[in-house]
């Protein structure tokens, strides 16, 4: 049997894992945050989220150190619970990763019009009363396919792209926070929360933290990509990658949300598209600045993308590989020694989901975080089940504690930002169209 080629390095891992975190959001969705929290409601949210994600990813870090395989949340579930309870967490987990692609893909075309507003013309159709644009379609399809070609050809090449992603974008954005220093003032956070009242804060803070492991959700993808660690590689970089861009992430959007809400008032920028750019343009008045970060975006953009496709395609192997699905889809190219199938397939879904446009945007945010918090569920379970230490248990349990409190946040009524009947759809039928897969190879298997 073919194996995937064995290349990657501790540097890569972790741009893999903090390239599949940090996207673009923080340019198209800022305005979102502000909306939500606030500056320091924002600020709080993701800073208290990311902290409270620390003892998961302790645990994969353990975990991948023990088990270095693709399958990740599978493996390490099926060694203590049912069959059924770990490709449960595999189809959630990989709708944590997959919906990122066509997010991405659509934001291209999203962020180039700001650039060049000519390409917001030739109306195709709209989807949720948001049009689709031809330019933003072609552009959308076309990266696309680099991506998945990239990614056929081989895992050297799509990590490369992705290492000079990550520096590009965290070299940009010290340059245009550094300036951003140099304007605005203090009084732009005023007020600090988005809701008023009592309760004004808390409510501020909860509806950020939501939202925090949709763009958190990436450290855990070293575990995808444990079997392409190069000849030699100490297992104790799994550990130090998913760490080193845990941190990175939670510094990153803490400082960039400042960054904005220092540089012009916060309450003006709410509503707005881009509110990162528009920030800087009102206080610079120039545009340099702004084309500064629309291209730090495009680098961002371009790294996440990639980062979910990988992650995406090696758990849809991995399943194939351990019989749960269609065992086809889990070749392996003899030559380039690559997934080919599941990157042909997620490439194709993709495709397919960039025909929706800019529709798809914020409810695949709150989908996507719910897939995370299952997939990080089951895995804190899976080791405190398998008795580790006294101490290794206790984390697992704050992780456990954690990624339970946020799944169940967007269940509640009573917890502002709770799934509404679009979210609920979503989910419905991406258990359905598990449900169907699992059952026709149970079929397949009796015959």
């Amino acid at each position: 049997m073919t194996s995937l080629a064995r290349k990657l390095r501790t540097f890569d891992y972790f741009t893999l894992a903090f390239g599949t975190m940090v996207g673009a959001g923080w340019l198209i969705v800022m305005g979102d945050w502000l909306s939500r929290g606030g500056p320091l409601g924002a600020i709080l949210g993701f800073g208290i989220g990311g902290a409270a994600l620390a003892p998961i990813g302790y645990v994969y870090g353990r975990l991948v150190m023990a088990i270095p395989d693709a399958a990740s949340e599978i493996a390490y579930t099926q060694r203590v619970f049912s069959p059924n309870v770990s490709f449960a967490v595999g189809w959630m987990m990989i709708l944590a990763y997959l919906p990122v692609c066509p997010w991405e893909a659509v934001a291209v075309g999203k962020i180039l019009a700001y650039i060049f507003p000519a390409l917001d013309t030739t109306p195709l159709y709209t989807v949720a009363g948001i049009p689709v644009y031809l330019p933003h379609l072609l552009i959308g399809l076309a990266l696309t396919g680099l991506i998945t070609f990239l990614n056929y050809r081989g895992i050297r090449e799509s990590s490369t792209l992705q290492n000079w992603m990550t520096a590009g974008l965290l070299g940009l954005f010290v340059v245009f926070a550094l300036s951003g220093l140099t304007r605005g003032s203090v009084r732009n956070f005023t007020p600090a929360f988005s809701h008023s009242g009592a309760w004004g804060g808390l409510v501020s803070v909860v509806l950020v933290l939501q939202i925090v492991p949709y763009f958190m959700t990436g450290f855990e993808s070293v575990s995808k990509c444990s079997e392409e660690s190069r000849e030699g590689f100490r297992s104790i970089g799994f550990f130090r990658a998913i760490m080193l861009a845990l941190g990175s992430g939670v510094i990153f959007y803490t400082a960039v949300i400042a960054v904005v809400a220092y540089v012009a008032p916060w309450s003006s920028l709410a509503h707005e598209s881009f509110a990162t750019a528009v920030a800087f343009e009102r206080a610079f008045r120039t545009r340099w600045i702004v084309d500064l970060i629309l291209v730090a975006a495009l680098l961002s953009l371009v790294k996440i993308f990639n980062g979910n496709f990988i992650a995406a395609t090696r758990l849809l192997f991995a399943m194939c590989r351990r019989g749960l699905i269609d065992a086809r889809i889990g070749g392996v190219h003899a030559a380039h020694r690559t997934p080919f199938v599941a990157v042909s397939l997620v490439g194709f879904v993709t495709v397919a989901a960039v025909f929706l446009g800019e529709a798809i945007l914020i409810p695949v945010t709150e989908v996507g975080s719910l897939a995370a918090a299952i997939g990080w569920l089951g895995t804190c379970a899976a080791y405190y089940s398998m008795k580790p230490a006294p101490r290794e248990r206790l984390i697992a349990l704050a992780g456990i504690a954690v990624s339970f409190a946020l799944a169940l946040m967007k269940f509640l009524p009573i917890v502002p930002g709770h799934f509404t009947v679009y979210e609920y759809s979503a989910l419905a039928l991406w258990c359905t169209a598990g449900v169907a897969l699992k059952k026709r190879k149970a079929l397949g298997i009796r015959d």
